[in-house]
């Protein structure tokens, strides 16, 4: 299959006739397009949102404060403070 580019930028791939207009592309170029795509996507994203998918998962949460209760550690407040100060409060 061979990938292309329409007159609008969007990609597809067919193994049919090509519309007239579109540009072969390789698939370096799509997932390059795809990067800076979701990127903005992400910077788009509020303060808290980013948090959101940038905290562990509860259920790592609680097992880092279990074994910081065993061991004195500060496993936890560590990672929540890298997520705090990677995206701050505006």
């Amino acid at each position: 299959m061979k990938h292309y580019k329409d007159l609008n930028g969007a990609f597809f791939g067919t193994e049919g006739e090509i519309p007239s207009g579109c540009t072969e592309v390789t698939i370096e170029e799509i997932n390059a397009s795809n990067l800076v795509t979701n990127e903005n996507m992400f910077n788009a994203l509020s303060y808290s949102e980013k948090r959101k998918l940038n905290y562990p998962s509860i259920q790592d949460q609680l097992d880092m404060q279990y074994w910081d209760s065993v061991n004195g550690t500060t496993t936890w407040a560590d990672a929540i403070a890298a997520v705090k100060t990677e995206h701050p409060k505006p």
